[in-house]
């Protein structure tokens, strides 16, 4: 399957990033992407960029050496009733909206808090997207995760640094596969992303491609087959 998109990536700006807007886009041309999703970590993540970051990505073009731009923020989950680290008046001026529980900003907690955290920001009206909703770290309950995700038309990312082996969360690998059964069952599309930090990681898919065609994942639940079918899926939660 042809992979169009990788929506969960960030700069300099994030603060533990290595690489400019440019040279990602650069790297998202080189490797054949049609949309690359810049989202830098949001205030609460200790390093990254202040609140008028975002406020003024008014000025960054959209388009870069032919590689359509969507610029936003992966947003910091930051209590157990879900809410995030930028208010509404920010989050509707920005293309995309990822929101993770990250150790920095929220202690973990036992199995039912962690699930109320997540499905708090799922029942966000602007969150698009759960970003690494594997990490074991944070135990979750993946059903009625996956069954809010689909009410509500938010996508649930398989996230490519949680399955590498030189990565830092939990047990990523089975907590995926429990997800992802789920999702073919409720039918629950995601969003395969490479939570790039630098220029090479753009676009990597190679641990999260070789888990889908493992568990016999559905194409059509994967939106990164169409830029436009991902943009179509993220604008549904607006029109409700």
């Amino acid at each position: 399957m042809e992979y169009l998109l990788d929506v969960h990536t960030h700069t300099i700006a994030s603060g533990h990033a290595y690489n400019t807007i440019m040279e990602m886009a650069r790297s998202a041309q080189e490797k054949g992407l049609k949309l690359l999703g810049i989202t830098e970590h949001a205030p609460k993540m200790p390093g990254t960029c202040d609140t008028m970051y975002f406020h003024n990505l008014k000025v960054v073009p959209r388009t870069m050496y032919g590689i359509e731009l969507m610029l936003g923020a992966e947003l910091n989950i930051i209590d157990y009733d879900g809410h995030v680290d930028l208010d509404a008046q920010s989050l509707q001026k920005l293309d995309l909206k990822i929101a993770s529980m990250h150790s920095p900003c929220l202690v973990p907690g036992t199995k039912e808090e962690n699930t109320r955290a997540v499905l708090g920001a799922i029942h966000n009206p602007y969150v698009d997207i759960i970003g690494h909703p594997d990490d074991g770290i944070y135990p979750l309950d993946y059903e009625p995760i996956v069954k809010a995700a689909k009410e509500t038309d938010t996508l649930l990312e398989v996230n490519n640094n949680s399955l590498n082996p030189a990565g830092s969360r939990k047990h990523t690998r089975e907590n995926l596969i429990t997800m992802l059964n789920l999702c073919i069952q409720y039918e629950q599309p995601v969003v395969l992303n490479s939570d790039s930090h630098i220029f090479c990681d753009v676009g990597r898919r190679d641990f999260s491609e070789a888990l889908l065609e493992e568990i016999h994942f559905p194409r059509e639940l994967v939106v990164n087959r169409s830029v436009e079918v991902f943009k179509e899926y993220i604008s549904r939660k607006y029109r409700k």
